[in-house]
């Protein structure tokens, strides 16, 4: 077994770096290795294709939760198991569905508890 490049990476892995959901990027861009140079240079300068993408959509599930305000598993519990568009996100936000004003406030209750344990933690860092 031949050992890859250590300098590129799978499509996926690049499509992650990328923030894009990899099943709605172009075929040339799925089925090639990436390398750091040609990632860098996507980042640095975005062919139309994933300026598309990033404003439009469909997004990545991690992008979504963070749009909608959730955490991932709030999506799932939600029903929400595919990637969304921009326009799907936005209904959703103006519709305000039960699921997602619970998941969001359960989201932030969650997000707060962490806060205050890091501040416990760094009160205690402190005093040793």
């Amino acid at each position: 077994m031949s050992r890859p490049d250590a300098q590129s990476m799978k499509p996926a892995t690049a499509a992650k770096k990328l923030d894009v959901y990899l099943p709605a990027t172009p075929p040339e861009f799925q089925e090639n290795a990436i390398t750091r140079a040609e990632l860098a240079a996507l980042q640095a300068d975005p062919p139309q294709w994933l300026k598309d993408l990033r404003k439009d959509g469909p997004h990545p599930k991690n992008l979504v939760a963070a749009k909608l305000g959730v955490s991932i598993g709030g999506l799932a519990r939600g029903g929400v198991t595919e990637a969304l568009t921009t326009e799907q996100i936005n209904a959703l936000l103006e519709d305000k569905p039960e699921w997602l004003a619970t998941e969001r406030e359960s989201y932030q209750s969650v997000l707060r508890e962490e806060r205050r344990l890091k501040a416990v933690q760094a009160d205690r860092a402190r005093e040793s």
